[in-house]
């Protein structure tokens, strides 16, 4: 897709899940889905934009779960944050492989396959035209890649965090089970919370609400997708204070 629009934003933190490097059963490593995604962070790179990623790992090891099967929540978090950075190698090498140079920073330090995280020196590798890939969540426990995405969005002057899923918006219910659920295509912060709807977890919303940084809540999976985000079409769930609305 060649876009002739100019892009609405600048500077864009992508969240991505590590289901959806899964592809369609949400385990390992899918490299169509991995690919698909690097082709569409690549026309998006092509407008100009800056761009940094925050990625889960959830197709590898979830924390939750390992708490929950025994392993010490602390530990099992740790080993979350561990696959974070597998997948951000892997995406680093897909996008690599299209041309387009990036870095990849940790919240754990792990010097032979990535840069510590130094806010500084991120935003001097986007201002050099480099895609930066976050791994490591927060490098604490008991917070999630979402925490991570709405930190580091605020950290590095990001415009909007653009969260990748694998359904079209905000819905009132789960269209999956129900398909009558409405899908909103703009919130307010507090109407997100009083509708009990999890756009995020509640410290990642938190921070995001407080810092008055907008979510545009999206379906990656439909091809150009990002970009169209990215030049302002009507995608997804907007949610933000209402005053930009």
């Amino acid at each position: 897709m060649k876009s002739k629009a100019q892009p609405k934003y600048q500077r864009i933190l992508l969240k991505l899940s590590g289901e959806a490097l899964g592809g369609p059963n949400g385990l390992g490593i899918n490299a169509e889905a991995l690919n698909d995604m690097a082709r569409q962070i690549r026309e998006v790179r092509e407008l100009g934009v800056e761009v940094v990623i925050v990625i889960g790992g959830g197709n590898i090891f979830r924390g939750n779960i390992g708490s929950e099967r025994g392993i010490e929540r602390a530990t099992a978090d740790y080993m979350g944050m561990l696959a974070t950075v597998i997948n951000a190698l892997a995406l680093q090498d897909a996008l690599e492989k299209q041309g387009i140079p990036t870095r990849v920073q940790s919240a754990i330090t792990m010097h032979q396959v990535a840069e510590a995280f130094i806010r500084r020196r991120a935003v001097r590798h986007l201002e050099k035209g480099r895609v930066v890939i976050f791994g490591g969540g927060t490098g604490n426990p008991y917070f999630s890649t979402d925490t991570a995405a709405a930190l580091r969005a605020n950290e590095i002057g990001a415009e909007v965090i653009l969260k990748a899923t694998k359904v079209d918006g905000i819905y009132d219910c789960d269209p999956k089970k129900n398909p009558a659920a409405k899908r909103f295509t703009q919130l307010t912060y507090l109407e997100a919370l009083q509708k009990q709807l999890k756009v995020m977890d509640s410290t990642a919303f938190s921070l995001c609400m407080d810092n008055k940084m907008p979510i545009i809540v999206f379906d990656l999976f439909k091809p150009h997708n990002l970009c169209r985000v990215v030049v302002g079409e009507r995608v997804g769930t907007l949610v933000t204070t209402g005053n930009e609305l």
